[in-house]
């Protein structure tokens, strides 16, 4: 059901990338008392990428779903971890920003396609929290992570 290469699956390995590489600047740069928010954001921000690459072996469209869904409450989870360190100064604004714009779209993508697999079925839709737009913004460009 779940393709590797379809853009949900390179967006998220992207995100758990940039998640990796940013827990590792902000240990090595910024507040170690923060260490167990650096370890909750580096397992939730993985774990969307491992959820949805597990939905490729889903053995049904139910199953296909739940794994999808597990990986929108892992990316929603993320986002409110990425706006604790934004509020405690951890991340600036701009690093915030652009982490929380790539978290926003991983969402939006995840309830659009938990929304499509559902289309056939009589389970009730994901309502959206906001639409976003690109993935790549251009201050990811000029991020250390």
């Amino acid at each position: 059901m779940y393709n590797e290469d379809s853009l949900l699956g390179v967006k998220s390995r992207l995100f758990a990338v940039r998640v990796t590489k940013m827990v590792d600047y902000l240990q090595k740069n910024r507040s170690t008392t923060l260490k167990s928010v650096y370890n909750q954001v580096l397992r939730s921000g993985t774990s969307v990428m491992a959820n949805i690459a597990e939905s490729e072996f889903a053995q049904s469209r139910p199953d296909f779903i739940n794994k999808l869904k597990i990986a929108l409450k892992e990316a929603n989870e993320t986002k409110r971890w990425l706006y604790l360190l934004y509020q405690t100064e951890t991340l600036t604004q701009r690093e915030y920003n652009s982490m929380n714009s790539d978290c926003s779209e991983l969402i939006a993508m995840l309830i659009a396609s938990v929304n499509t697999s559902r289309k056939k079925g009589s389970e009730s839709y994901v309502q959206p929290e906001e639409s976003v737009d690109g993935f790549v913004s251009e201050d990811m460009i000029h991020l250390p992570f």
